[in-house]
């Protein structure tokens, strides 16, 4: 009986979080905050509908380590350095400057050590989830100041972790000889944790990827994305870690498998589910009421957190020769506390931080949150009109424009969908355009022959959207789909047109009878493969018939 309690109340926040979350994105907002406040509206602050708080708050840190797992498949190497030193070294400055200065002040208004720590680092981290959303919207992740956004708010996804474990080891009892005995003994667990999961992942799992029966039926690597994921943070739990380590690990170290975008995609729809019910979750710990009745608190702490917040990153990105306008609109697009925050703010509750703190710091952050989206939207004409104000009184140099630069993990000029003879034969007119062309197909066995055209090969479902984004189809200028299975090519059209509404189109079409649909799903070419190959039967027909004349 519990467990359809637990399903009804389940059932019940995500519709809530369903209509919230559209009436959001019709205001231009995140969905995020529609999450957030159906869980704060049903939750036990205000109108109490939901009882099973616990269960929810349960499955809800499953979608914590599914988010963190998909952000480590994010991270390589390669993708590391391409950001550059300002984004990297200066996103790692940030967080160690930010926990700084917000323990100080925090420890100035009389809190203890451990906790004033424990604010700092919470006041930290910025909200991946919300402004990577709307610099994509905007299209402004190629900017100089979305490329610097990015890099801070991937060092500090890293950070999330052992910022986590650093909360934990304060919340314990002991003195601070002992809390770093705590903090070596963690990080010896972590380290154990770390190489286990590289050995799996370096020797085990890229054998049973390439297995034929996972090849043949698209459930089993679903159900392999998710053991690894879901696996890797119960191994971390049961070493006494945070589940969100061994997430991120895993991600990370399957990050350089030629299967991650395809496991990306794979595992999508279960993290929206169960990151949906996170947010939700976090919304629950929310008070409408203490909200209204400490509004003068709450919005001085806003203020105090976006102005502090871009003013830190101001000068730490002008540290590293970043224009006075882009290093202050990124700081303006960061003025915000993100969504780890809640973690690392439940995670000290109780013994580090009050309730009347919490309530507070819950308060505040889910503000910031709304404020995001107008923050990102402002940012740049705010920062350059600050600038100008600033170098008119000679207080700093004259600014220069904001213009975007051509940046991304991956541009793709051209992007062949399927691989198999037509697809291959597309490619190898297109051998002299190297890296600008990406090919994206299900069969792992086209990977040796697309690197050896020069060009960049995907594994991975392209009825995906996750699959085709991370391709780089939104600056595609021309999608190729040779998928031969009418079906298939027609969905596959109607999503790159529905994600990506400026690429041109040229589609393979089997069967006549079919070639009204793909036009109607949005290509703009489509090759009637049953009229050409009747043509060159006909020619074929008329030669040999010219020859049989003679």
């Amino acid at each position: 009986m519990d467990l359809w309690n637990a399903l009804f109340d389940i059932l019940i926040l995500l519709t809530t979080a369903l209509i919230l979350g559209v009436i959001c994105e019709r205001f231009k907002q995140s969905a995020i905050l529609g999450y957030l406040a159906a869980g704060s509206l049903l939750g036990p602050n205000a109108l109490e509908v939901i009882s099973s708080a616990d269960e929810v708050s349960a499955l809800a840190e499953l979608g914590v380590s599914l988010l963190l797992f998909t952000i480590g498949l994010e991270f390589s190497w390669q993708r590391l350095r391409n950001l550059g030193s300002a984004a990297l070294v200066g996103g790692a400055a940030q967080v160690g400057i930010t926990m700084g200065i917000g323990a100080a002040t925090a420890y100035l208004f009389g809190m203890p050590v451990r906790t004033s720590f424990a604010v700092g680092a919470i006041v930290a981290l910025s909200s991946t989830a919300c402004v990577l959303r709307v610099l994509v919207a905007r299209a402004e992740i190629e900017s100089v100041h979305g490329r610097h956004v990015l890099g801070i708010l991937l060092m500090q996804d890293i950070a999330v972790v052992p910022l986590v474990l650093l909360v934990t080891v304060l919340g314990g009892e002991g003195s601070m000889a002992q809390v770093g005995g705590e903090v070596v003994k963690t990080l010896a667990w972590a380290g154990v944790l770390v190489g286990v999961l590289y050995l799996l992942f370096n020797r085990v799992v890229p054998r049973v990827l390439h297995l034929p029966s996972l090849q043949r039926n698209r459930d089993l690597p679903i159900l392999l994305a998710i053991v690894t994921g879901l696996g890797s943070s119960w191994a971390a739990h049961k070493l006494g870690l945070s589940p969100a380590l061994g997430a991120f690990v895993a991600g990370m170290l399957l990050a350089e498998s030629p299967f991650a975008t395809q496991i990306r995609g794979d595992i999508a729809s279960i993290r929206t589910l169960l990151v949906t019910l996170f947010f939700s979750s976090i919304g629950m710990l929310g008070d409408p009421a203490w909200f209204v009745q400490h509004l003068p608190s709450v919005l001085t702490l806003v203020v105090a957190l976006v102005a502090g917040k871009a003013l830190i990153i101001w000068v730490v990105l002008q540290r590293f020769r970043l224009t006075h306008t882009n290093a202050l609109a990124a700081g303006i697009c960061l003025g915000q506390v993100g969504e780890f925050s809640f973690v690392l703010a439940a995670v000290g509750r109780g013994n580090l931080i009050g309730e009347e703190l919490f309530a507070l710091i819950i308060s505040a952050t889910i503000t910031t949150l709304f404020l995001t989206p107008y923050l990102v939207e402002l940012a740049p004409r705010f920062a350059l009109t600050v600038v100008k104000l600033l170098s008119g009184i000679k207080l700093i140099a004259a600014p220069t424009d904001l213009t975007p630069t051509s940046f991304s993990t991956h541009k793709a000029d051209f992007i062949i969908i399927g691989f198999g003879p037509a697809g291959e034969a597309v490619a190898q007119t297109m051998a002299q355009l190297g890296d600008r062309v990406t090919v994206v197909d299900l069969n792992p066995g086209m990977l040796l022959k697309v690197q050896k055209l020069g060009f960049v090969g995907y594994i991975g479902d392209a009825m995906n959207a996750e699959v085709l984004e991370h391709a780089g189809i939104a600056t595609a200028l021309v999608a190729v789909v040779t998928v031969p299975d009418p079906a298939a090519a027609r969905g596959i059209v109607r999503l790159i047109r529905s994600i990506a509404p400026d690429v041109h189109i040229i589609a393979r079409g089997r069967y006549h009878r079919f070639l009204a649909d793909l036009h109607a799903g949005g290509a703009h070419e489509v090759v009637d493969e049953e009229r050409i190959v009747g043509l060159r039967l006909a020619a074929l027909l008329r030669r040999r018939v010219g020859s049989g004349s003679k």
